[in-house]
C-alpha cells in the first residue's frame, strides 16, 4: 500500500489513527500546544498511546490508564493536576464536538486559543 493511502500512523504503536478523537496531534493542538503552522510537521500518535497527557482526561467512555511512577497524576502538584486534567478533558470533548461539524480548523481550538493563531 502506498504510504498516502495508510492514512496518519501512530509513532509510537504504528497503527492507524482512525479519526481525531483518537489523535493526541489534535489533542494537542485544540489545548494551544501545537501551532497551526506546524500541524502537518508533527508525529502522529494515538491519545492513549501518550499515557502522559491522556492521564489527564476525565470524560464519560474514557478509561483511565497506567502511567509509570514519577509521571502519574498521583505523583505530580496537585493544582497543577487539576489545571491539566481541566484542560486537557475539555480539549478532549472539544474534538468530539469538532469532529461532527464542518468547521474550518482554525475553529478548532478551545475558544482562549483560537485568537492565538488568527
Amino acid at each position: 500500500m502506498a504510504k498516502c493511502d495508510e492514512g496518519y500512523l501512530c509513532q509510537i504503536c504504528g497503527e492507524e489513527v482512525k479519526g481525531i478523537t483518537q489523535s493526541d496531534l489534535y489533542l494537542r493542538f485544540v489545548i494551544g500546544r501545537v501551532d497551526p503552522e506546524t500541524l502537518h510537521l508533527q508525529p502522529e500518535r494515538h491519545i492513549r498511546c501518550n499515557p502522559s497527557l491522556a492521564q489527564f482526561i476525565d470524560a464519560p467512555g474514557f478509561s483511565g490508564l497506567s502511567v509509570p511512577a514519577g509521571f502519574a497524576k498521583s505523583d505530580l502538584d496537585q493544582d497543577y493536576v487539576q489545571v491539566e486534567s481541566e484542560l486537557v478533558t475539555r480539549g478532549f470533548l472539544r474534538l468530539k464536538e469538532v469532529s461532527a461539524s464542518k468547521l474550518p480548523i482554525l475553529e478548532y481550538p478551545l475558544a482562549e486559543f483560537r485568537n492565538k493563531y488568527r
